[in-house]
Formats: structure tokens, sequence, C-alpha cells
């Protein structure tokens, strides 16, 4: 049972690591004022394999709506996927992908919400960064430098999410074996380096916690997992650049009241420091963040 007497216990051993500040910038025009107010993302998933069914959009018109609906509700950035990352999801080709996202990024653009991409094809961020796409949610390692190329040429910005393998469809067991907070810490650091050196500066760090390692299939031991790795966010800080966390599900435990799980992962994860909060429960997540400013 996580209690108070550990939160204190984490906050001694890494005091230093919680004063860390994080580069702050603007996107499509928008600053954002990572130390002092974290922002929102909110999602829309353009494949009918996605699980989270609310997020699911299967037309343009239904993806251009929830996009406008999520950003009324509160999200600073909008985020489209074509293809899910669930093990058994049909993987779609680069000219299917295109066709789904293309039209939703234009007409989400002219509307000026800033809209985020999901992918790790180069063809497909090409095609949606000429497209209006301000940010590119990397859910892959290969062929990074051409991509962070990309991304600089274009003014964007980039998530670089924590992957054990050549993409998030790719992933075999995630090394629970010791504190992964220093190997991630490594990983990034290279990421980010290279990522600097191609010239892009607008730059987010996402442990990942929404893959599927085939060794976290295990409720408790994958939910142990999140809840270690969003309470010690804080320590990636020290990279000098925001944390991205896309909030998880615990559908085991929370069952038809699955739609709570992400608001009671993001007390955690605030708690841990988060940056920018991915989830499907904008409203929710917003309530919770507000409430917490509170204090």
């Amino acid at each position: 049972m996580l209690n108070l007497e550990q939160l204190s216990d984490l906050l001694e051993q890494n005091r230093a690591a919680a004063t860390a500040r994080v580069k702050e910038f603007a996107i499509g025009g928008k600053p954002f004022a990572f130390n002092s107010r974290p922002a929102i993302m909110g999602v829309v998933n353009l494949s009918a394999d996605s699980w989270y069914r609310e997020s699911v959009c299967l037309t343009t018109k239904a993806a251009v709506q929830r996009g406008k609906t999520l950003s009324a509700q509160g999200a600073d950035v909008v985020d489209v996927g074509a293809e899910s990352t669930l093990a058994h999801a049909a993987r779609v080709d680069d000219a299917g992908q295109n066709s789904k996202l293309i039209p939703v990024i234009k007409e989400l653009r002219a509307l000026n919400v800033l809209v985020s991409v999901e992918t790790y094809q180069p063809t497909v961020t090409r095609a949606c960064l000429e497209a209006g796409a301000n940010v590119l949610n990397l859910t892959g390692t290969e062929s990074s430098d051409e991509l962070f190329r990309m991304v600089a040429d274009h003014d964007a910005a980039v998530i670089i999410c924590y992957v054990q393998g050549k993409n998030v469809r790719e992933v075999a067991d995630f090394d629970l074996s010791t504190d992964p907070i220093p190997m991630m810490h490594d990983y990034f650091a290279r990421q980010i380096e290279s990522a600097q050196r191609n010239g892009v500066e607008k730059i987010f760090i996402d442990p990942g916690l929404g893959f599927y390692y085939r060794n976290l299939q295990d409720s408790a031991v994958r939910v142990r997992h999140q809840m270690k790795i969003f309470l010690n966010t804080f320590r990636l800080r020290t990279l000098g650049f925001p944390i991205c966390h896309a909030l998880p599900h615990a559908f085991e435990y929370f069952g038809e009241e699955v739609r709570c799980a992400e608001p009671f992962f993001a007390v955690l994860a605030s708690l841990g420091k988060t940056d920018l909060f991915r989830t499907h429960e904008v409203p929710r997540i917003k309530a919770v963040l507000d409430t917490l400013r509170v204090y």
C-alpha cells in the first residue's frame, strides 16, 4: 500500500532532483509554462482496433468534432493516431495512415487546434508535418536522425518515447530487475543529444507506460511498475526537458469504473511533476489538475 512514509523517503533520497526545472517553449505560437502549469493532450484514435471506445473516430468528420470538443474541454494539444498500439491490432501502411491523418490534421489546424501525430514512419511523419502537425509523437527508434531533421525543418516539437525495441509494435520484455530511471535517463540523454544535433529544440520525453511489453501482462506487476514510474518522474526532469505521460487504465482493478482510472493515475503523475498529460478523459484530468492547484 502506497503511504506517506514512502513518498517522504523518495523525496529525501532525490531531493536535488525535486528542484529541477525544464525548458519552456511555444508550440504553434502558443507558449507553455511547464514549470508552473502542466499541459493536457487529448486523444483521437482513428483505428477501429483501439480499445478505448470513447476516443475512436472512424470518419474525418467525427475525428474533427472530437478534436474540437477536446480543445473546448481544456486540451492544449490533440494527439491523433491511425494505428493502434495493441498487440493484436492490424498494421496500417503509410498510405492508409496518411489517408486518415492528413484530412483531420488540416481541418483541426484550420480551427487553430494544436495537433500531435503519433507515428514512427518517415513517410507519414513528412506528410503530416507538411499538413500542419505541430508535434511528432515518436513511438519508434529507427530513422531517428531523419525524423528529427523533419521536425526541425517544420519548427515542430517531438515527444521521444522510451521504446525497448524498433517501435511500439515490436517490443518484447521490459527490464524489471533494477531501478528503471537510470536506464531511461541514459536512453533519453542519447536521444536528446541526437535531436539537438539535428536541430530540434522543442522536446518532450515519455517513459512509454502505455506500451504493451510481454512481461507486463500481469496486472499487479504492470500497475506497480506504472505507479513507480509516475512517482519517480521528477528524477527524469534533471535532463532539462518536460515529461509527457500517457495515463493508463488498470481495468482489472477499476472494472466498470475504468473511466476513473486515468484521473487516479493523474494524481500520481502530478505528484511526480509530470508536465504533459496524455489522456482520453480531458475534462476529468483538467478537474484533477485544477483541484490540485488549489492547495
